[in-house]
């Protein structure tokens, strides 16, 4: 089975365009075309409408922010064909549960936004759908995010899968001082749930997002723009620039470098340069000492290179006899002892 949460770079990445269209198709249509090129594994939009969403009554500033922001179900599906045709993953947090009839055939992989967390009917569509499903945790305390998990669980078992359920850190502000991002969180949602972990990113420049691949996130999300500047809808203050999201990449790819393997074992480099012998030391004898000098830590040394006799051998040399004459410091070997 393919391993849909996976990748081409290392980390899955996800450019989030979001709202930042502000209900202009056009441009909508120009992100979308920014982050194709971009090369990240999946572009990610949202569908709702003002009044499958905000409540008119309780909020109705809310709700005419995101009527100005809605796209039609047309131009969702253009969006989608245009990253599908790409070669890429589209995907969206997908608001209006009545959209999922008319987008399902082209998402592979549901995002599930921070506010959703606890809008279990939301939940329970989603899993109901058996494909993979990243879940952000902003706004969210650990017992809350475990019982999120627990019930997608419990809803389809799929869900145990790490291939199938992915957990991100996140922090729903924009933007959120460095100490706000709480990186270290990815480590104890493997540890309680053993599901793929990553970060959803609402900080400004791409450092959180570098870092929290370094210390093991496997998806990474982060929004997404053309350019910051005299921009006044708060999402693009936290988004990357193509050329940022490029260098992204090339960061990981270093990263990934410096991660190397798990394996420990002495690298070609270092054997190449004969290191396993000159940086490691032999025992050597301290003094000149004559046939028959029984050894002792009195009498003998460790010193490089590692010619001879271990260092790690030091305590079975002491009490040996010696067979002939040594000067200092040479070179000892197991039949010169008794």
């Amino acid at each position: 089975m393919k391993q849909l949460l996976k990748g081409k770079h290392g980390p899955l990445l996800i450019a989030e365009i979001g709202g930042n269209h502000e209900g202009d198709f056009e441009y909508a249509k120009r992100l979308c075309q920014l982050a194709i090129d971009t090369d990240v594994d999946m572009v990610k939009f949202q569908i709702y409408t003002g009044d499958s969403l905000v409540s008119r009554m309780e909020s109705p500033t809310r709700n005419a922010h995101f009527k100005k922001f809605e796209l039609s179900r047309e131009q969702h599906i253009e969006l989608a064909r245009m990253v599908t045709d790409a070669g890429l993953m589209y995907t969206s947090s997908v608001w209006d549960l009545e959209a999922m009839k008319w987008i399902d055939e082209y998402i592979p992989i549901y995002k599930i936004g921070s506010g959703d967390l606890t809008a279990y009917p939301v939940l329970r569509a989603t899993a109901a759908t058996n494909k993979p499903i990243i879940l952000s945790t902003g706004l969210s305390t650990e017992k809350e995010v475990v019982e999120a998990v627990d019930f997608i669980q419990e809803c389809n078992s799929i869900y145990k899968d790490p291939n199938h359920l992915a957990v991100l850190q996140c922090t729903s502000m924009y933007p959120i001082n460095p100490g706000d991002a709480h990186l270290n969180v990815m480590a104890r949602y493997k540890e309680l749930t053993g599901l793929t972990i990553g970060y959803s990113d609402h900080t400004e420049g791409s450092k959180a997002l570098q870092y929290a691949v370094a210390i093991g996130a496997e998806v990474l999300e982060f929004h997404f723009t053309d350019s910051r500047d005299g921009k006044v809808f708060r999402d693009h203050k936290v988004s990357l620039t193509p050329t940022e999201v490029k260098e992204l990449i090339l960061e990981i790819k270093f990263i990934q470098t410096l991660s190397g393997s798990a394996d420990k074992v002495p690298t070609q480099i270092e054997l190449e340069n004969g290191h396993e012998l000159s940086f490691r030391r032999a025992v050597y004898p301290l003094t000149d000492l004559p046939a028959g000098t029984v050894l002792s830590e009195e009498n003998l040394t460790v010193l490089r290179p590692n010619h001879g006799i271990d260092a790690r051998e030091y305590d079975n040399v002491i009490g040996k006899t010696l067979k002939t004459a040594v000067q200092a410091h040479q070179k000892l070997e197991w039949d010169m002892l008794s």
